[in-house]
């Protein structure tokens, strides 16, 4: 017994080396970033993305959309519940440490051949049967220990794939500000391209009028009747083309805030929205430690790391370590005749995988190289995205100025137009000049607008790249 008692001790004494490692993990890659951003006109070290969105974006309407998104968007309810499957899934690798219980009872009756060895020994015996019954009803433990550090690796990456989770909704969120904003700034200029196009419909309709009561009069021919007629045509199926596209934008700002295609209802034009002059970016190395997606693969090396200890473990000896203790007997009537049906069982084993040792060492290897992987993976991310605040700075100036320019235009041409439809009337300018500065006008102002919506979509797209919009 005193041996015996000795050999378990020492079971237990290796048992408590579970704080041994097999693996190194590869701590964080440095990442590779500039000390500014390039097109970066504002030399601040703070940034647009730490202003919570609702700051940032002013407008009610905009807002009460973001809103609804965050609430019934179905790709934000599906990051959710994916969390809550992370979440529950990491709650449940704690009890790996916790040996597993069992409860057995069971009962059975055997009769065995007179002829077979049993039956042959139940006479011999003379015990005046000739069945076997036994009765069993026991606890049975059994426990790994963890001397590998495999179950300490299953809780990282439990855990990391949990934050993974986290950052997959914060980067939905982000994604959904953007795409939201964007989409609202679409429907407004949309808004305003048809004001524009219905605009020059009434204008070409003037010039159509003046042109038909010439041709009446003999001072313009039918070839000035036509072209007019031609122009103004074109001029209505613009009406048509905008009002389609408002309503498929309105469709589609619907369903991403969870709501079934509906018209939506807005306060305010695309000539009320201001564009700030100064957009800070801040110091590179926070906006990529801000955006969610470069977290996430952060973290898929922490999962990586974890996996490779995990394979690493699986080539190692496992202790296991046994026990079961209960009541038996061969009778019914003694089954529970304690202490007499008492029984108890405990046992240390050591397995050493032998045959399967290649294929366990090809796991590892491959968890290695998918760990590399990870780490190329981590620093794409970060390339990715100083690439994207560096895409969106350069469309913010360069926008900017084009906007300038188109506005300049704009008010040429109407002046332009002015003095064309003057010199018509009073037989100084031909048809052709007329329809032509109409044309041009407008022209310039739906490029006008469509320069505008695409300013504002570039800061979106700015504030997303910067890793800002998940903060309420």
């Amino acid at each position: 017994m005193k041996t015996y008692i000795n050999r378990f001790a020492i079971l237990l004494a290796i048992a408590a080396l579970s704080a041994c490692k097999v693996s190194k993990d590869i701590p964080k890659p440095v990442a590779d970033v500039p000390t500014t951003f390039r097109n970066d006109n504002v030399k601040d070290t703070s940034s647009i993305a730490d202003i919570p969105w609702r700051t940032f974006f002013t407008d009610p309407t905009l807002q009460k959309l973001i809103d609804s998104a965050m609430i019934k968007n179905f790709d934000m309810q599906i990051a959710l519940k994916n969390m809550e499957a992370a979440q529950l899934q990491f709650k449940q690798v704690k009890w790996e440490y916790v040996p597993s219980v069992d409860l057995n009872v069971t009962a059975n009756s055997n009769r065995p051949s007179d002829n077979s060895v049993t039956g042959l020994s139940l006479a011999q015996y003379n015990i005046g049967s000739k069945h076997i019954e036994d009765y069993n009803a026991n606890l049975s433990v059994s426990w790994e220990a963890d001397i590998w550090g495999k179950i300490r690796s299953q809780q990282k990456s439990a855990l990391a794939a949990y934050l993974q989770t986290a950052e997959a909704k914060k980067l939905i969120q982000t994604n959904l500000v953007a795409g939201i904003s964007q989409g609202y700034y679409n429907l407004l200029m949309l808004d305003e391209q048809l004001k524009i196009a219905k605009s020059n419909l009434r204008l070409t309709d003037s010039t159509l009028r003046i042109v038909k009561l010439q041709f009446d009069a003999g001072q313009a021919t039918s070839l000035a009747v036509d072209q007019t007629l031609a122009q103004k045509q074109a001029a209505e199926q613009l009406v048509p083309q905008f009002e389609q596209n408002v309503a498929i934008q309105e469709n589609a700002l619907s369903i991403l805030t969870g709501h079934l295609p509906d018209a939506i209802t807005r306060d305010i034009t695309l000539e009320q929205i201001n564009i700030p002059d100064a957009l800070a970016a801040g110091v590179p190395s926070e906006a990529v430690s801000r955006r969610p997606d470069v977290k996430q693969r952060e973290l898929a090396l922490v999962m990586a790391n974890a996996n490779v200890g995990i394979n690493k473990a699986e080539m190692y000896p496992a202790l296991r370590i046994t026990a079961q203790g209960g009541i038996n007997s061969f009778k019914a009537s003694n089954w529970f005749n304690i202490p007499a049906s008492l029984f108890g069982v405990v046992a240390g084993s050591v397995l050493q995988p032998l045959f399967d040792h290649k294929e366990l060492k090809t796991n590892y290897d491959v968890a290695k190289v998918q760990r590399e992987r990870t780490v190329l993976e981590f620093r794409q991310s970060v390339l990715t995205a100083v690439g994207e605040v560096s895409d969106a700075l350069v469309k913010v100036n360069k926008l900017k100025e084009q906007e300038v320019i188109a506005n300049n235009r704009v008010n040429t041409l109407k002046h332009a137009t002015a003095n064309s439809n003057l010199l018509f009337k009073n037989g100084m300018a031909t048809y052709l000049e007329v329809i032509t500065a109409q044309s041009n006008v407008l022209q310039s102002e739906l490029e006008l607008a469509s320069i505008k919506n695409e300013q504002l979509s570039a800061v979106s797209d700015l504030y997303r790249a910067l890793g800002g919009g998940w903060k309420q």
